[in-house]
């Protein structure tokens, strides 16, 4: 019972995560600059980051110089560059599909490097996830575009690896340094490439600031060090299934403070979701 209760903890701890991410768009929509994908995806990491690291006051040694170079540039650097670059050349619906491929990528990435083979269970709970989303949020107005979906795809390919690295590396510091490490490297790596494709924000205004402090505190800082806890208690697969919560979050948000429509299709694609977010936990506690 006490084993049942802590691992229940656990999956409550680690789904504020994407369920943090999923307010994302709404905010990046309503509270922060336009025309600055790149860089706000840079802000969003590199100054909390920055922060936490001279606070700490620890930095990497030896190996984990080249781990957290890989580490942050998988799970922020390039995932953020590569779900913006989708996000600006595919409707939302299209690109939160693509990237719902994540637990089936991270199953295969946990096979491959940990030798924990999926069960037949979660492949199903996986698939279902998938498809659920793409009742959720896609329309017949949908779009695609080959670079948008490589990026999507991309994007899920390297958060997926960055997830099972993360389990498979597991780091001799304390969760907070870690995340702080990633969080400053990434936004590092990602900073130059979006001054030079976009250049600097024109204006700063107190609206915008306030987007931002949400954004670095609670939608990366904390969401990053609940989801990294979460990879080291779960499997890297159990953590990989909860990402599914987030455009679950999304289409709510738009619903209730957006004034966007729900239809019976979205609201089927939200069950079958959290049906398979609840298989894909079973599967792993089984297996």
């Amino acid at each position: 019972m006490k084993a049942f209760s802590a691992r229940f903890s656990d999956i409550l701890l680690t789904a504020i995560a994407p369920i943090s991410w999923g307010t994302t768009y709404a905010v990046a929509t309503e509270f922060l600059p336009a025309g600055h994908p790149l860089l706000v995806a840079s802000m969003r990491s590199l100054p909390i980051g920055i922060l936490l690291t001279i606070g700490l006051r620890k930095l990497p040694k030896g190996v984990w110089w080249w781990r957290m170079l890989i580490l942050g540039g998988l799970n922020i650097g390039v995932f953020q560059a590569l779900l913006f670059v989708a996000a600006y050349r595919l409707p939302g619906g299209v690109a939160a599909t693509t990237g719902s491929i994540q637990p089936l990528l991270v199953g295969f990435f946990a096979w491959s490097l940990l030798g924990r083979r999926p069960s037949w269970l979660s492949v199903v709970a996986a698939i279902a996830g998938f498809i659920g989303v793409g009742l959720l949020v896609l329309g017949p107005e949908a779009q695609l575009d080959a670079i948008g979906i490589i990026a999507a795809l991309a994007g899920a390919v390297a958060m997926g690896l960055g997830t099972v690295l993360v389990k498979k590396w597991q780091p001799p510091v304390s969760l907070i340094v870690f995340t702080a490490w990633q969080l400053a490297i990434g936004g590092l790596l990602l900073l130059p490439v979006a001054l030079i494709t976009e250049g600097p924000f024109v204006e700063i205004t107190r609206t915008n600031l306030w987007g931002f402090i949400y954004l670095g505190l609670i939608g990366t800082a904390l969401a990053y060090a609940l989801w990294f806890r979460g990879i080291g208690k779960l499997t890297a697969t159990a953590a990989a299934y909860l990402g599914l919560l987030s455009p679950v979050v999304a289409t709510l948000i738009g619903y209730f403070f957006l004034q966007e429509t729900l239809s019976i299709v979205q609201t089927t694609g939200i069950a079958v979701v959290l049906v398979s977010v609840l298989i894909g936990q079973q599967s792993q506690t089984e297996s």
